[in-house]
């Protein structure tokens, strides 16, 4: 755990989460990833938590970093999985490795897009998924953690 006796909560960027700003801005929004952690990190604060964040577009990198939360001392984790959501039983399987709670945040509202967005790999091996809120959602899981650990 870092800091002094803070709890600590992990956020999971999945791939393309990276190009947040640039990419669809009427879909995804036009804030970046580093304007969204960069919220995060204040609102964590605020609430007298530490946050470590990190991104990347590889599965294997996302697996390696759950795997990571179960052997550190975190205290939640807070995952959008991004395109990963649709297809990967592995992220899902690392998931269940944890005891902590998990919340699953999307931007958009996956349920109100294409029909193979519909379905989330994921969403059986977290407490909560948020959706449809744009970066508000990551804050929203945040508030939700308050209450959880």
């Amino acid at each position: 755990m870092t800091g002094t006796d803070k709890k600590t909560i992990l956020v999971i960027h999945g791939p393309n989460l990276n190009m947040l700003g640039k990419r669809e801005p009427e879909i995804y929004g036009k804030q970046t990833l580093d304007q969204i952690n960069n919220r995060l990190k204040t609102e964590a604060d605020a609430l007298g938590f530490n946050i470590k964040t990190f991104q990347s577009n590889y599965e294997g990198a996302i697996v390696e970093q759950i795997q990571a939360a179960f052997q550190e001392n975190y205290s939640a984790v807070i995952i959008n999985p991004a395109a990963y959501t649709h297809t990967s039983v592995a992220i899902k399987d690392a998931l269940l490795l944890l005891s902590i709670p998990v919340i699953e945040v999307h931007l958009s509202n996956i349920y109100k897009r294409e029909a193979f967005r519909h379905h989330s790999m994921v969403s059986s091996a977290v407490a909560g998924q948020i959706t449809g809120f744009g970066s508000h959602g990551y804050l929203m899981a945040l508030n939700a953690l308050k209450n959880m650990i």
